[in-house]
């Protein structure tokens, strides 16, 4: 009952505002922006009930089996088949905005040419136009054009970290007023430290507490050459040393650099772990290494600090100001360097201890909530909504 006086109130306040969600990604691999998108509209949704949400994506039952916010009164999930990145931009999405009446369409990276409604777009990074030797030269030759004119024109624009809205600012000539600052975080109820999962990490054939893991897809702009090279410079006995990541352009340098080094019996390559599963990898390693040359924040290494676990990382990018002291950084040129921080960490109890304990503090500042409030705040100023005159209508009804 009180549902509807809810609903009726706020019809009669103002007419609900529809915003259009271009989940996609959703679709796709584990990476950095499907969990970004899965955690933060979650709760942006679940936040934001004086507005109608539209969910783009080929497969809507994913967005059911991740959070109940997706399956909230004020939320309709729309099918959007699979499609190339022009098809999706040029035909799907405007048609669906049209069709659907959007007030507002959120993207990634890069908005549609022909749209008829207000956009918001999360730039990641950029790091195709600081580090393009990391990427094809026909994505970066893409992205340049679209994503420079999608952070032009959108009428929002969000980014995950300082660094990356540095970037942004210097690069596109975007003035640092329109850009708003959301850093991913890290879901505690997933991540954390104890024993959980000692089965499912038996049963790969790994000894809990006794491998380093490394995540990330098998791409040159991970490091993973340089890791390889360094575990070879260990001393015998090596601890093991276990990577997740999907299989990207360049994964074949990867494999073949491991067999060359002689490392069969020292790597284990798991590729693609099932979200419910990596949580358990993480929080029975002994030491997480992310050495990659750039990143638009890591998120890899908050979720290696919220499992309780050491990270060594590399001061690049958004990686130092991501893990601040709360990680033992090395430069990712230099497998010397590498390899003295993995036999610290294997070796050094005292240091493993003050790496957790430093961790453990550094991920409080960091929330999805208070994320989705951001962009909850953005959504409402956007759309003129006016908030205190929902909830006064909304308390005299109740009253």
């Amino acid at each position: 009952m009180l549902d509807q006086q809810f609903a009726r109130t706020r019809a009669d306040v103002a007419p609900r505002r529809r915003i259009g969600l271009d989940l996609h990604v959703v679709d796709g691999l584990y990476q950095g922006s499907r969990t970004h998108c899965l955690e933060l509209f979650s709760r942006v949704i679940q936040l934001t009930p004086e507005c109608d949400f539209v969910l783009f994506l080929d497969q809507p039952s994913r967005l059911q089996q991740f959070s109940e916010s997706f399956s909230l009164s004020n939320v309709h999930a729309v099918r959007m088949p699979h499609a190339s990145p022009a098809m999706r931009l040029l035909f799907q999405l405007p048609e669906l905005v049209r069709r659907e009446k959007i007030d507002l369409l959120h993207t990634q990276y890069i908005i549609p040419a022909f749209l008829r409604c207000r956009t918001a777009v999360t730039i990641h990074d950029i790091l195709f136009e600081s580090h393009p030797q990391y990427f094809d030269r026909m994505f970066v030759a893409r992205s340049r054009i679209l994503v420079r004119r999608s952070a032009r024109r959108s009428a929002e624009i969000f980014t995950v970290s300082e660094f990356s809205k540095e970037q942004i600012v210097t690069r596109y000539g975007v003035s640092p007023n329109r850009i708003h600052t959301i850093f991913n975080s890290v879901d505690g109820n997933r991540f954390f430290p104890g024993e959980d999962g000692l089965a499912l990490v038996r049963a790969t054939g790994l000894i809990p507490g006794e491998y380093f893991l490394t995540v990330g897809r098998l791409e040159p702009r991970k490091n993973h050459a340089n890791i390889l090279k360094a575990w070879a410079m260990l001393p015998s006995p090596r601890p093991r040393l276990v990577i997740v990541g999907q299989k990207h352009f360049g994964h074949e340098e990867v494999l073949r650099l491991s067999a060359n080094l002689g490392l069969a019996d020292d790597v284990t390559f798991l590729g693609d772990v099932p979200d419910e599963h990596l949580p358990s990898y993480f929080r029975n390693a002994k030491g997480f290494v992310y050495c990659s040359w750039a990143e638009g924040f890591g998120m890899p290494v908050l979720e290696a600090m919220a499992s309780g676990v050491p990270v060594i990382s590399s001061p690049h990018t958004a990686l130092l100001e991501v893990c601040g002291d709360a990680a033992l950084m090395v430069s990712p040129d230099s497998t010397a360097a590498i390899r003295d921080a993995i036999i610290a960490v294997n070796t050094q109890h005292n240091l493993r201890t003050c790496l957790i304990q430093r961790a453990i503090e550094r991920i409080k500042s960091y929330s999805w909530t208070k994320a989705a409030s951001i962009v909850r705040e953005v959504y409402l100023s956007r759309l003129n909504v006016n908030e205190s005159l929902i909830n006064s209508a909304v308390r005299s009804r109740e009253e």
